[in-house]
């Protein structure tokens, strides 16, 4: 999805009609094979969301061959959205079929019920370098490692598919092109962004089903993001997307050297550059899992990038030097702030690890057992409600929590609320205990906790 107006042609949908308890309201983004709606519930309900995303996928009257992959893309993000479940993916609350012979048009098509996002990484572009770019960058990481973490590749990492929610945090959308990983590869389909596809992929073999890819696609896919997103500018030369995939060629074949942008921050050099390398093989060694903790190491250290000799520098245009003026001041304030609101110290893989050594640095975690055992969940922010919240956990709705962990930062690392209360049943109204920063325990109540909030002390 681009997050704007799509394409001439696309699936377009009523403003007031109904899909199952669903009104559809404006237009919120449109592509090749579907589009999105903000949506109203029809008649609210206690406990249930109010609000929703409605992406359309043109499954009804199509031609036989549209409809085989129509099909096949509309199942990829239902599959997807089903099995992983995880605070910095899209949450899926369920999936529809239009049913209404009287508009053939729409008669038929798959409406999957979103978490409704305020916009895109694409649209925020759209007025220059976001000053809270590394901090998304290090979210849409987090949100790849959880991915690769359950066995799938995005397939289609982009700015648009880059969502931004109401409290200004990234989640990964659109999973029409993810792909299951089987051994080593996935099969996607022959479809790619070619701005964002490494080279091995622009010109490999396409077999019966679809192109083979692995999770250092999505890799070369975060480098040319986190270049776009921290100098406004694509990493390779050319003003076409022909002319840079001829010098994506030329790179790849070593015929050419990699030409990072001066305005990349020095800290991001060696991130992008790892990302950005020629061959599968060599961005094999950088894994999401490792990505994300060189990156929340570049958000905490806002230090200039050394200054650039004069015949060096590309033009800037006015209203771009306005926001990288506004990003160079911010950087010291935001700093460890900005790595606390979004919970980047998820560092290294904890598969495997038993007990509180799971919970990730800067997040709250309770377990299903004692000492850490047992199932887990784990926030970096405060939740309204755990079963219902935009950040789930299941398993508290059977049983309570008996352990807990606060593995946040204390107040000299630069955070302003470090405890965290608890509460029964949403909204917060019963608390039922308090944890200190850095406190592991078990828990002895009965009550089970529905919610949780950071506060400045117990």
């Amino acid at each position: 999805m681009t997050g704007r107006a799509g394409p001439p042609g696309a699936l377009r949908v009523p403003a007031g009609y109904r899909i199952g308890p669903w009104v559809v309201e404006q237009l919120l983004g449109a592509g090749a094979f579907g589009s999105v709606y903000a949506a109203l519930r029809a008649v609210p309900e206690p406990g249930l969301v109010g609000r929703a995303a409605l992406k359309v996928l043109a499954t009804g009257t199509r031609t036989p061959r549209q409809l085989r992959h129509l099909v096949e893309l509309a199942e990829r993000e239902t599959e997807v959205l089903r099995r992983v479940r995880t605070p910095r993916l899209i949450r899926l609350y369920e999936v529809l079929t239009v049913d209404d012979p009287g508009r053939p048009e729409l008669d038929g098509a798959t409406v999957l019920v979103l978490e409704e996002a305020q916009g895109s990484l694409d649209t925020l572009l759209v007025d220059g370098v976001p000053r809270t770019g590394p901090a998304l960058l290090a979210e849409v990481c987090e949100g790849l490692d959880q991915l690769h973490r359950a066995g799938w590749v995005h397939g289609d990492l982009k700015p648009g598919n880059v969502l931004l929610m109401a409290d200004g945090t990234a989640r990964l959308g659109d999973f029409n092109m993810a792909a299951e990983l089987e051994g080593t590869h996935a099969y996607s389909p022959a479809f790619a962004t070619p701005d964002y596809t490494p080279p091995d992929l622009l010109w490999s073999e396409v077999g019966e089903r679809g192109t083979k890819i692995r999770p250092t696609a999505d890799i070369w896919a975060f480098g040319v993001l986190a270049h776009v997103v921290l100098t406004g500018a694509l990493p390779l030369p050319g003003g076409t997307p022909a002319a840079r995939r001829d010098a994506a060629l030329r790179y790849a074949r070593g015929e050419e050297e990699l030409r990072l942008s001066p305005e990349l921050p020095e800290h991001w050099r060696d991130i992008v550059r790892d990302c950005l390398a020629r061959r599968h093989e060599d961005r094999a060694a950088h894994t999401a899992a490792s990505l994300l903790s060189r990156v929340a190491a570049a958000v905490a250290a806002p230090s200039p990038a050394p200054p650039v000799p004069p015949a060096a520098r590309v033009p800037v245009p006015r209203r771009r030097r306005r926001a990288l003026i506004a990003a160079g001041t911010a950087a010291l304030a935001a700093g460890l702030g900005a790595v606390w609101g979004s919970g980047l110290f998820h560092l290294g893989d904890s598969g495997g690890t038993l007990g509180f050594e799971r919970c990730w640095r800067g997040a709250v975690c309770f377990f299903s057992e004692e000492d850490g055992r047992g199932e887990m969940c784990s926030w970096v922010d405060g939740s309204a409600d755990w079963i219902d919240g935009p950040t789930p956990c299941p398993w508290t709705a059977r049983s309570a929590p008996r352990s807990v962990f606060n593995n946040g930062f204390d107040l000299t690392e630069g955070a302003t609320k470090v405890d965290v209360v608890y509460y029964g049943q949403p909204p917060q109204q019963e608390p039922l205990g308090c944890v200190k920063v850095r406190t592991r325990t078990n828990l002895s109540g009965t009550a089970p906790p529905r919610s949780h909030t950071w506060v400045p002390n117990c």
